[in-house]
Parts: structure tokens; sequence; C-alpha cells
């Protein structure tokens, strides 16, 4: 009975065993193989070059900035994209009414293509737009949104976060529901105010479905490719240039295949290495404070 039950359950869970054997460990095997060589996309040969394409990368300013531009876009999207989706859940927690409607209204954001999005605020902070113009003429502001920065940095991280504020916060909000009301009941006829109720009541019991949504946000900042392309292309001086900006201009501009493979191979470890603490980090509060 065992042997046919295993036999049973590896045949249900093949197709996905299957999918990451295709589309995850061949590749991450010929990624790995490839960022010792030299090859060029193109060529039908190519020359093993040992460690030398991890130490140009690691010497490299377009790596660098990657590192550090990681966790500026971190620093500036999670505490938008975390803020707007408590109050958005919050909002929606509290309707009386057609609930899941709301929801998939905001939600519809997270499905819209990157590119088109992209390029409609594109053209909207473009330096002639409507908008520029009546900045410069009405108020005396002169941005170049693309062109400096911060400002670049920034436009992108809003592009996200109004991209994934729905989707976190249909988490969000199922957490709000999970949530008993007669613990609130009962914190009414204490005299707990709201405020307190937020913090001591919802938030500790929000902890879990707040868990996730952090740590999925995080490990987005460090997959950013289609809005960083369409608007900055990594610039201005490297501020935008993103992991992924970095692998694509490296592996099908100047066809460092080889070199390439090095710099994801790299932001894989420091993908999984910076998640990792960050999540341990965010146990060790929670266990701290009594939420889990």
């Amino acid at each position: 009975m065992r042997s046919k039950q295993g036999r049973l359950g590896w045949l249900f869970a093949s197709p996905y065993l299957i999918y990451a054997l295709v589309f995850f460990l061949i590749p991450l095997i010929w990624s790995l193989f490839l960022s010792f060589t030299d090859w060029n996309l193109i060529s039908p040969t190519f020359n093993f070059k040992g460690f030398s394409n991890y130490i140009e990368a690691f010497q490299s300013p377009g790596v660098q900035a990657a590192f550090f531009v990681s966790f500026k876009f971190m620093a500036v999207f999670v505490p938008l994209v975390i803020a707007s989706s408590i109050i958005v859940a919050l909002i929606i927690h509290g309707l009386p009414k057609f609930k899941g409607l709301f929801l998939i209204g905001f939600f519809l954001p997270y499905l819209a293509s990157g590119v088109v999005s992209s390029l409609i605020v594109k053209g909207i902070l473009a330096y002639n737009s409507p908008l520029n113009d009546f900045l410069r003429k009405s108020l005396g502001l002169d941005i170049n949104w693309l062109g400096t920065p911060f400002a670049a940095l920034f436009v992108v991280a809003m592009i996200i976060a109004w991209k994934f504020t729905g989707y976190y916060a249909l988490i969000l909000t199922s957490g709000f529901e999970s949530i008993s009301k007669e613990i609130y009941e009962a914190a009414m006829i204490d005299g707990v105010t709201p405020w307190q109720r937020f913090w001591k009541i919802t938030f500790p019991l929000l902890y879990p479905a707040l868990y996730t949504v952090l740590i999925l946000a995080i490990g987005v900042t460090f997959g950013i490719f289609t809005e960083v392309y369409q608007l900055t292309g990594g610039g201005p001086n490297f501020a935008t240039n993103t992991w992924q900006m970095e692998i694509f201009t490296r592996a099908f501009t100047n066809l460092q295949a080889g070199y390439a493979s090095a710099v994801a191979i790299i932001a894989s470890i420091v993908t999984f290495i910076s998640i990792f603490i960050i999540r341990k980090l965010l146990e060790l509060w929670g266990k701290r404070n009594g939420w889990t």
C-alpha cells in the first residue's frame, strides 16, 4: 500500500518536478558552466576562462551599482508598497458589500503589461509632456524625472508599487478577515482606543500575512527589469542599473554571455543571502514581540 501511494505521489508531483528540471535546474547548471567561459552567444566555440569573469564582475562599476541599487529600490519600494497595501486592505476590509469586486479592481494593475504601463508613464513624464509644461509655466518647477538619479529611481519604484499594491492587499485582506470579531468586541468593552486596537490587536494578528507580503516585496527588488529597461535603460549614471539590466546589457548588447552568466550567479547568491538574512530578522522581530 505504501509503495502504491508513493508511486501515486511521485506521479502527481511529476509535472512540477519536470518543470523545475527543464526550466530551473538545467538552465542553472548551464549558466554555471557558461560563467567559466568567454562564449559570445553567437560563436559555436568558446574558451574556458576560469574565475576571470567573476573577478572582472566584482570590479565592474555596473555590478557594483546593481548591488547598491537593489537595496536603494528596497528602501523606497518596500515602505511604499506596504503602506499602500495596508491602506487598501483596510478600506476593503471595512466595506459592507462587494469586497471581492473592489479587490479585483485593485488587483488588475498586477495583470497589466509592464511594458505598456512604463510607456504610458514615460509619455506622461516626457520633458514636453502637458504635465511638465504645466509644472514649468505655473509652478516654476523644471524636473527631469528620468534624468535625475533619485527621481528616476523613485519613479520606477512608484510604478512597481502601483502594480503590486492590489496583489499584496489581497493577501493582507485575507489576514484582516481571519481576525475574530469577538476580539475587537472584547477590546471595545475594555475601552481600547482605535489606535491601540490596531497596534496591540490587529498588527500582531496580521503579522503572518504581513510577513509574507514583506518577503515577496523584498524579492521583487532583486528582479526588476521591464520598467527600468523601458524608462531609463539603467541610467542615469547607473542610478537604476539593476541586476537584470546588467545581465541583459552584457549578454544581448555586448554579447558577453559567459560574463553575463557569472553576473547572474552572483546576483542569485546575493539575492538568496539577502532574503535569508532579512527573513531571519523578521522572524526574530516576531518572536521578540510574541507574534509567532
